[in-house]
C-alpha cells in the first residue's frame, strides 16, 4: 500500500545496434537503467526487474568490437505474459484506471472475489473470472471497456472540483446502463456459457459427454439426453485436467529416446513423451493424411476457436481444414481423403475432401 502512494519510478530504456564490418547482419541489444527509484525503493517484483533491467556496457558509437560468439536459438510465439501486482498496476496507469489510493484495494477485490489466483506473485485468471469477463464484455460492452472507465475516472475528479454538476454525470451513465441491461435481461438465458464437448465418452452409450454449467455449478452429462440420463458431477480442477487412456505409440522421443504415448485433453489429442515429467516433449497428433498440397503430414492443431487440422509444414505450406481427415479415398470421385463432422448428439457425418463432390454419410450412434 505505501509503495502505491510514492512517486512513479523512472526508466531510461537504452538500445544499441551492432552492425558486422560487410553490413549483412545487424545485432540489437537491448537494456533498462533506472534514472529515479521511486517506489522501486520500498517494492520491487524481482520476477520482472532481474529480466528487464540488464544493463549494457559503456561502448561508443563507431567503436569496433570483439565478436566472441553467436549462437542461434529458435523461439516461437508466446501469448502475452501474464499480470503480477506491479505490471497489473502499471496498465491500470497506462490506461487512467484507478487511483494510487485505489490499486491495492483493486488487487484484494479480484483475489476476493475469486477471478484470479496468485501464484510466486503471477496473477492466473479462474474459470469463474474468464466466464464473468467474457459475459459483461459481451452484455455490456459500452460500459465494461477501457475507455468508459478511464472517462469515469477523469469525470470524477472534475466533479471533485467542482467544475460539473454531478447529476449530468449519473443520468449519463444510467442512460446506456439501463438500456444495456434491458438487452441482456431479454436474453437470459443466454447468459449462461455454452457446452463443452468433453474427449470423454459416456460409459452407459459411448456418446460424448458434454461440460454443462447448472445453478450448483458445472457437470458432466451424457449428450444423448433425454434418451440417456446419465451425469456426474466434476469440479474446475479436474474438468481443466480431465484425460481419457493413454495410448501407447512406437514413435521415440526425439529428445530423451523413451516412447512417446497419445493423450486426449479437452483441447484433442496430441502425443507426448512417456517420461513425463522429466521429459515435458509433446507433438501434435498426426491424421496419417497427407497434405494435398505438398505431402506433408496433416496434423491436429487447436486454437482459441477450437481444434483445426493443418499441414505439417507451415508456414511453408499453409494448407489448413476446419473438419477431421479420414485417410479413405471418396467412393464417388476417388479424392485423396475424406472428412467427418461429429454433432453434439455423437452423430458422425462423413463428406467427401472435394467440394464439388455430393458424396455424403450420416453414422449414427444407436441409442442407449
Amino acid at each position: 500500500f505505501l509503495a502505491s502512494q510514492m512517486e512513479q519510478a523512472q526508466l531510461e530504456q537504452t538500445s544499441m545496434d551492432i552492425i558486422d564490418s560487410k553490413e549483412q547482419a545487424v545485432f540489437r541489444a537491448s537494456g533498462t537503467i533506472i534514472k529515479f527509484k521511486g517506489f522501486l525503493a520500498l517494492y520491487t517484483d524481482d520476477t520482472e526487474t532481474d529480466k528487464d533491467q540488464a544493463i549494457l556496457p559503456n561502448v561508443k558509437e563507431g567503436e569496433d568490437l570483439k565478436l566472441i560468439e553467436i549462437t542461434s536459438d529458435q523461439h516461437f510465439t508466446q501469448p502475452p505474459p501474464k499480470f503480477s501486482e506491479a505490471s497489473l498496476v502499471k496498465a491500470l496507469e497506462e490506461k487512467g484506471i484507478g487511483r494510487p489510493s485505489t490499486y491495492a484495494a483493486i488487487l484484494t477485490k479480484i483475489e476476493e472475489r475469486k477471478y484470479v489466483e496468485k501464484e510466486a506473485r503471477i496473477y492466473t485468471p479462474t474459470e469463474l473470472g474468464v466466464v464473468v469477463s467474457d459475459l459483461l464484455v459481451d452484455k455490456f460492452p459500452d460500459i465494461i471497456n477501457t475507455e468508459f472507465t478511464a472517462k469515469m475516472e477523469d469525470d470524477l475528479d472534475i466533479i471533485e472540483e467542482g467544475n460539473i454538476v454531478w447529476n449530468s454525470v449519473i443520468k449519463d451513465f444510467h442512460t446506456q446502463f439501463t438500456k444495456d441491461l434491458s438487452a441482456a435481461s431479454l436474453n437470459v438465458e443466454k447468459l449462461k456459457p455454452a457446452d463443452v464437448v468433453e474427449e470423454i465418452n459416456c460409459e452407459k452409450c459411448g456418446k460424448p459427454m458434454t461440460l454443462k454449467w447448472g445453478r450448483n455449478g458445472k457437470f458432466l452429462a451424457c449428450s444423448g439426453y433425454p434418451q440417456c440420463k446419465n451425469a456426474k458431477p466434476i469440479d474446475a480442477a479436474s474438468s481443466s485436467k480431465a484425460q481419457v487412456e493413454v495410448v501407447e505409440t512406437d514413435e521415440i522421443c526425439d529428445k530423451c529416446g523413451s516412447p512417446m504415448v497419445i493423450k486426449a485433453g479437452r483441447y484433442g489429442k496430441f502425443m507426448a513423451c512417456s517420461n513425463y515429467p522429466s521429459c515435458k516433449n509433446i507433438k501434435s497428433k498426426t491424421t496419417g493424411v497427407k497434405c494435398p498440397e505438398d505431402g506433408g503430414d496433416i496434423i491436429e492443431k487447436k486454437s482459441k476457436r477450437g481444434i483445426f487440422y493443418g499441414c505439417k509444414n507451415y508456414p511453408s505450406c499453409k494448407f489448413i481444414i476446419n473438419y477431421k481427415p479420414i485417410n479413405e479415398k471418396c467412393p464417388d470421385c476417388n479424392a485423396p481423403f475424406l472428412l467427418e463432422k461429429k454433432n453434439k448428439k455423437g452423430d458422425i457425418t462423413v463428406f467427401c475432401y472435394n467440394k464439388e463432390c455430393k458424396f455424403k454419410v450420416v453414422r449414427r450412434l444407436p441409442d442407449s
